[in-house]
């Protein structure tokens, strides 16, 4: 019998992205990790140690499974954005961004059932128009700022604050979905029953 897949996150979202290329993990199983950057953190960093550290969390738990896990950071220049927990934070991130090109970093490890560690970044440069007060205020009234990486999600309305990006666009909504194909893909993993 295969070994079965492990998604290590909590997010909704990578979990229909999964969906969305035709993989079901056997289970989900949230890995409990401090996301605080450390002093002086950059951006491709943060995101590898906390993709690592969310991996070997679910790992020690599973391991007869392949347990995939990532993490998503928003990176202006050497700075990391937070994931936005009140509106006062996601204002201060759309303001940042407003106008300017930022970074999406995706941080990618796939633990295989041997132990072996399989590491990927997917970087995607995101362009932002420059934000009126209302446009501003009027997003943080639709409450989708909520627990986002750089106080936005791609996928809703601010789609239209993005004339631009460079990379996939999968990462910026949470996963890279042609990285983590080719990934499982060169392991043998399989669906089971596939």
């Amino acid at each position: 019998m295969a070994a079965p897949l492990i998604l290590a996150s909590a997010s909704p979202r990578r979990l229909a992205l999964l969906r969305q290329i035709g993989v079901e993990p056997d289970a989900v199983e949230p890995a409990e990790v401090d996301e605080t950057p450390l002093p002086g953190e950059l951006p491709v960093p943060h995101a590898q140690r906390l993709a690592d550290a969310k991996a070997e969390a679910v790992a020690r738990r599973r391991p007869d499974a392949f347990v995939l896990a990532a993490d998503t950071v928003v990176g202006v220049g050497r700075r990391v954005l937070p994931k936005t927990e009140d509106e006062a934070a996601a204002r201060r991130c759309l303001e940042l961004l407003s106008g300017r090109r930022h970074r999406v970093q995706g941080g990618i490890v796939l633990r295989l059932p041997d132990g072996r560690a399989l590491r990927r970044l997917s970087t995607t440069r995101v362009a932002f128009k420059r934000l009126s007060e209302d446009e501003i205020a009027g997003y943080l009234a639709g409450g989708e700022w909520h627990g986002k990486a750089g106080g936005y999600a791609i996928q809703g309305a601010a789609a239209a604050f993005v004339p631009w990006i460079n990379g996939s666009y999968s990462n910026v909504v949470g996963l890279d979905l042609a990285l983590v194909h080719a990934l499982l893909q060169g392991v043998g993993w399989r669906p089971a029953g596939g």
